[in-house]
């Protein structure tokens, strides 16, 4: 029995390769990497894979819903693993650490939203900055 990703990637009508296993196997380890961040997790093993080759397969893997980005910055988008727990982003201004909430933390405002507007929102690729834990108690130190 062929394992799940390899069975998504031949229905979208893409081959498996190298390339997209260690792609993948990189996003799954880094939980959420840019394109150059997935590079230098892929080059530990494969030096010779470049960043046009991270983005092609990062398309590839997106459009068969194996992976999704995120804009949490103003750079390159974020990419993380798909899985059945939907999640919104916490990006910490001042460490850059990135958490993942349960999206259904939202619910009752996405449906305020969608009755006051009927707006419907993909809450995957939502991002909200602020300040973590962390760094909220240290400011009051200071």
């Amino acid at each position: 029995m062929q394992p799940e990703w390899e069975q998504r990637l031949r229905r979208g009508g893409y081959r498996i390769t190298p390339q997209r296993q260690l792609v993948l196997e990189a996003v799954e380890r880094l939980r959420h990497g840019t394109p150059e961040e997935i590079l230098a997790e892929v080059q530990r093993t494969a030096s010779g894979v470049n960043l046009s080759t991270i983005y092609r397969n990062l398309e590839v893997l997106e459009e068969v819903n194996l992976v999704s980005h995120a804009h949490i910055g103003h750079g390159a988008p974020t990419y993380h693993a798909v899985d059945d727990h939907v999640h919104i982003h916490l990006v910490c201004d001042s460490c850059q650490k990135v958490q993942s909430i349960d999206a259904s933390i939202a619910e009752g405002f996405l449906d305020d939203l969608r009755r006051s507007t009927g707006f419907v929102t993909d809450v995957s690729h939502v991002a909200l900055h602020g300040r973590c834990a962390d760094c909220s108690a240290a400011s009051l130190l200071h």
